[in-house]
């Protein structure tokens, strides 16, 4: 029997998969060869399509009919994912070596529509470029008294927990999983990687509730993966140390490990947050984050599961007055000593800038130093610098300079996370899994750029726009582009300047505070005065931390005549009256770039309110809503950012605009 479609809740939007997605696949004759889980799912699918739009689907007959499309198991070669397209004397052949190359393979014929039928078309090989395409949810089990049900989450409640307890309706989990192999994912960490005492059980007493998330999800070939806490051993077995050199501690995990497989055959592994941000982790036994990684990667082997080892590890409590300690060079100096020292199945996770998911960063030294160590790079999908799924802000372009990026000659981010991309999920169980209806674009294009890293974003977002609204016409694709394509740029424009980053509201880190975080223990400093502005990260004068990067980079970044505009202030402290390459100051840079980062709100609102007739109403009223919000925020963000250096400069703006 085919597995049903799953069924969504009244009024949960669909996001990129609408029933008319499906309608050039539905209205034709569609035969599917082979057995295996995964192929009942395609099976699902097709047929639920062609109870819609009127065609048929068979299986396993013998040759002789025609067949507008054919799905078959049999291609050898292409690993478990990988799948061929050909079209040839009006059938087109989708071919796969597994279930999940097959339901990939269906996918890619949803997304080129009426497009998969038309003409003859050689055979195209379809591989992933990265094994591991991941998300990882902030999701508490138990709400936290500060963070809520979802840590950083602007999306509503947890698709998985609801107030301490698994959700017992797990239909919308499968939906989710339908969502994620559609554009290419296959992996979920359920659980927030902040570890606190309720989830901590999740590993053992609470793991069935886990196996159920597992089962949710595996239809459509995404596997389970589950945050654990390093002092599980004492949390959780009573035993009086956690030293991952310890025998006894060895064992607690491998039996620990065993019955997580007993329950999830196909689990995929643990995620890591240790010695960071209060968690515990190996430095508190003397041991190196090396030893705390391979005890954990020891017991997971012998069942095929990975640990993703976070590289977040920094000193959150800095004593301000101290420039010569810089939190950007943390995940450096701790991890690159450790290169190779790091079991093959251990996968070390680093963030793609060296601070935290700012909307200006340069991409992670270390991504590229640790040749020896299987990497995976981490995006935050979830906006928590960029405004929180309450402003516009897509986030593909930033991630493509991120992948293209190439740390060392011929090779770039998106070749050398030999470990997978993972990203913090920004979905949760609101009405449209994203909170602001456009973030949806986001959680497609991390998926799309994780299969592909070197995918064109603005390609990647005409598959959104095309998904979500099946037949657009021309002005509603125009609108959505004009709206998305430059959204990151425009947030850019109007927060923090020159890649400084932060100046946001501690706690929640929503809205303008340009002194927030200045004096405090975390690390994030701007070092404003009346002189100038930006942190001097040069070898020569300041932390030595672009020594960090290979050629030609160091030796970019070094001097202030060389370093990219956009990361001036990140790498250097400079006066307000230096030049920049485009001619402009650093002080009218700042003037000119948040007048224009309102404007640009207040034109692509006007946009928005334009496409009223060609979206759903609710979808319209949404984004009209957050619109306002942004346009608020906006205009709040401009005004204190001016304030604030116009005062601190006494340099008046150059178009005699109104400054407070």
């Amino acid at each position: 029997m085919p597995l049903p479609v799953p069924v969504l809740p009244e009024g949960v939007d669909p996001a990129w998969l609408p029933p008319g997605a499906f309608r050039a696949i539905g209205g034709r004759r569609t035969l599917i060869r082979g057995s295996a889980p995964l192929v009942e799912t395609v099976h699902g699918e097709v047929a639920e399509a062609c109870r819609r739009f009127g065609g048929r689907v068979e299986r396993d007959v013998p040759d002789g009919g025609a067949y507008d499309l054919v799905l078959a198991l049999g291609a050898d070669g292409l690993g478990d994912e990988g799948f061929t397209r050909v079209r040839e004397g009006g059938t087109t052949t989708v071919t796969a070596s597994g279930g999940r190359g097959l339901l990939y393979g269906l996918f890619h014929v949803v997304r080129l529509g009426e497009e998969a039928f038309r003409g003859e078309r050689a055979r195209e090989v379809h591989r992933p470029a990265l094994a591991v395409r991941m998300l990882d949810h902030w999701d508490n089990v138990a709400v936290h008294p500060v963070m809520g049900q979802v840590e950083r989450g602007y999306a509503g409640g947890s698709l998985f927990w609801d107030d301490g307890r698994a959700r017992g309706d797990l239909e919308r989990v499968r939906a989710y999983g339908r969502l994620l192999a559609a554009c290419g994912i296959n992996a979920v960490a359920v659980n927030n990687v902040n570890v606190h005492a309720t989830e901590a059980r999740l590993l053992t007493g609470r793991i069935g509730e886990v196996a159920d998330i597992a089962a949710a999800l595996r239809p459509y070939g995404v596997r389970t993966h589950l945050s654990v806490s390093f002092a599980a051993p004492v949390v959780l077995g009573g035993l009086a140390t956690a030293d991952p050199l310890d025998t006894a501690v060895r064992d607690w995990w491998a039996r620990a490990t065993r019955r997580v497989y007993e329950a999830i055959p196909d689990f995929g592994g643990y995620v890591v947050k240790a010695d960071s941000e209060g968690q515990p982790g190996p430095f508190a036994y003397g041991r190196t984050h090396a030893d705390g990684a391979n005890l954990l990667a020891a017991a997971l082997e012998p069942f095929g599961g990975t640990v993703h080892w976070r590289a977040f590890v920094y000193d959150h409590r800095q004593d301000w007055r101290d420039r010569t300690t810089d939190r950007a060079r943390a995940a450096y100096d701790h991890f690159v000593p450790l290169d190779g020292e790091f079991a093959a199945n251990a996968v070390l996770q680093v963030k793609h800038g060296p601070m935290d998911f700012q909307v200006r960063e340069p991409v992670s030294p270390l991504i590229g130093a640790v040749p020896r160590t299987r990497l995976a790079v981490e995006l935050q999908i979830t906006q928590e610098y960029t405004g929180q799924q309450r402003h516009v802000c897509w986030l593909g372009p930033m991630w493509s300079e991120v992948l293209r990026f190439r740390p060392e000659p011929g090779r770039s981010v998106g070749e050398t996370a030999r470990g997978g991309l993972v990203a913090v999920s920004n979905a949760g169980a609101g009405p449209f899994w994203t909170g602001h209806p456009l973030a949806q674009a986001n959680l497609y294009t991390f998926g799309r750029l994780a299969w592909e890293p070197d995918a064109e974003p603005r390609e990647v977002l005409d598959e959104w726009i095309a998904l979500t609204f099946p037949g657009a016409p021309r002005r509603l694709s125009d609108g959505l582009h004009a709206v998305l394509d430059g959204s990151w740029r425009t947030y850019e424009k109007y927060t923090a300047p020159l890649g400084v980053g932060f100046m946001v509201q501690p706690g929640h880190h929503y809205g303008p505070s340009v002194d927030g975080y200045e004096y405090s223990p975390w690390g994030t400093y701007h070092f404003a005065d009346r002189d100038g502005v930006g942190v001097d990260r040069s070898v020569a004068t300041g932390t030595g931390y672009a020594g960090q990067y290979g050629k030609p980079w160091s030796g970019l970044y070094e001097s202030p005549d060389t370093c990219p505009d956009e990361l001036l202030l990140f790498f250097h402290h400079v006066p307000y009256g230096h030049v920049l390459h485009s001619g402009s100051t650093v002080i009218q840079h700042i003037y000119d770039t948040h007048f224009e980062g309102v404007e640009e709100v207040a034109q692509a609102r006007r946009v928005w309110a334009g496409l009223g007739d060609l979206v759903p109403p609710e979808w319209h009223a949404r984004v009209a809503q957050r619109y306002e919000e942004q346009t608020r925020s906006a205009l709040e963000w401009r005004d204190q950012i001016n304030s604030y250096f116009f005062r601190k400069s006494g340099v008046p703006d150059a178009h005699g605009r109104r400054i407070h």
